[in-house]
């Protein structure tokens, strides 16, 4: 009796894995963002930020693909390097700068949520790009349009709307820090321009959904060393950004503080560790069942940001939120049933064409005839029941590989 329920606690902490690892990872995500935004309001610049973060990630990175995939490596031809240089462009540099200003102007809160604009975004560059078709009269098509339009929607409610405060229920009266200086308009102006800096963020990572799937056609055994590659070379072109923009050599300084421990944490939990559990779960469930786990970090960093920064709450921001994370799941929803129905096609045989098949029953007549004449001068001729059979082959579709 107690082997069975050694063995059934055994099951279901194995079948709990992936949700624990997902949750877990949304929580790292979280606490990456609120001490980013405690760090940028201490005065750190965003660009030098980027540059450590990556820095972290590539140390953290480039010794397990040293040790595990330096066997079989691609060689670099000049058009991997570019495909290498436009996605280090996209992500560490035009991603991260923007998300980090963005986030800087506004709040961690609305920050993840307007992240949760990724599936959404994602559709529309591929479908520019023809990786994806549209077909209004299936189900799969519709949901993904319309959980694009809803979440674009949400997106522009939180960007042109904020209204009144809202405040937690289990707290009546809020002490918010605010800085009696600054005006209303001056406010305002800085949120929507925080707003515009994470929506060209979020494009900008889709972007670089987009563009991965070719490379990692290439790298498609070494995906460690590719993200190191990126990393790397991410951490170089934010190095001559940062030169041409901060021209004060105060501020590449950084000591034992806040600014430290950003850069490490956001280097090695965001862009090392997340990565290879990530990775382990969209393996075993999907990248459906990974993405759809998103939402969570923006509930974690409104709870977060609240008791910790004294983050305000907007009416405009919470129905924005809620339109995104709507739209997120239909999204995510049509997505899912595309990939169901390709699995489907992948299992069901397809028959030949027609001329195998007709060349196929000519020689299966030739031979029965042949039978027949050889077998003439018998009497009595059992008869031949002759089964004509087709030669199927069976399609392998395999799935793209997600980040």
């Amino acid at each position: 009796m107690a082997t069975e329920k050694l063995g059934g606690c055994a099951k279901f902490f194995e079948c709990s894995k992936p949700y624990l690892a997902m949750i877990s990872l949304q929580f790292g995500y979280a606490g990456m963002t609120i001490i980013t935004k405690i760090s940028l309001n201490q005065g750190m610049s965003h660009y030098v930020l980027v540059v450590y973060r990556h820095a972290f990630a590539t140390i953290a990175i480039a010794p397990f693909a040293f040790i595990f995939e330096r066997k079989g490596q691609p060689k670099i031809a000049f058009s991997i390097f570019m495909q290498i240089f436009i996605l280090a462009l996209l992500g560490p540099v035009i991603d991260q700068n923007f998300f980090y200003a963005g986030l800087k102007l506004t709040s961690p809160t609305f920050a993840c949520a307007i992240s949760n604009m990724l599936p959404a975004m994602t559709f529309v560059i591929a479908v520019f790009c023809r990786m994806e078709k549209i077909n209004i009269k299936q189900v799969r098509s519709i949901a993904k349009i319309v959980g694009t339009l809803v979440t674009v929607g949400g997106a522009m409610l939180m960007t042109l709307y904020r209204g009144p405060i809202v405040e937690m229920v289990w707290i009546k009266q809020a002490h918010y820090k605010t800085n009696g200086t600054t005006s209303t308009g001056s406010l305002d102006r800085d949120w929507l321009l925080g707003c515009i800096f994470l929506i060209i963020s979020t494009i900008a990572w889709a972007s670089l959904f987009v563009l991965q799937a070719k490379a990692i056609q290439t790298y498609k055994n070494h995906q460690l060393t590719l993200t190191s590659l990126v990393c790397f070379m991410g951490t170089v072109q934010a190095i001559v950004v940062t030169y041409v923009v901060e021209h004060n050599p105060s501020v590449w300084k950084i000591g034992w503080d806040i600014n430290l421990l950003t850069a490490a944490y956001s280097g090695v939990v965001s862009s090392s560790i997340s990565y290879y559990v990530q990775g382990l779960v969209i393996k075993k469930k999907g990248p459906v069942f990974a993405t759809s786990f998103s939402p969570l970090m923006m509930i974690i960093s409104a709870i977060m940001g609240y008791f910790i920064l004294a983050e305000k709450t907007y009416l405009g921001g919470v129905i924005g939120a809620i339109l995104i994370v709507i739209g997120l799941y239909s999204v995510l929803w049509g997505k899912h049933k595309e990939q169901m129905e390709n699995q489907v096609e992948a299992e069901i045989p397809l028959p030949v064409n027609d001329a195998e098949s007709s060349v196929t029953e000519e020689q299966n007549m030739v031979d029965a005839r042949d039978y027949f004449t050889e077998e003439k001068h018998d009497q009595k001729v059992e008869p031949i029941n002759l089964k004509f059979s087709s030669i199927v082959i069976t399609l392998s579709i395999q799935e793209s590989p997600t980040r």
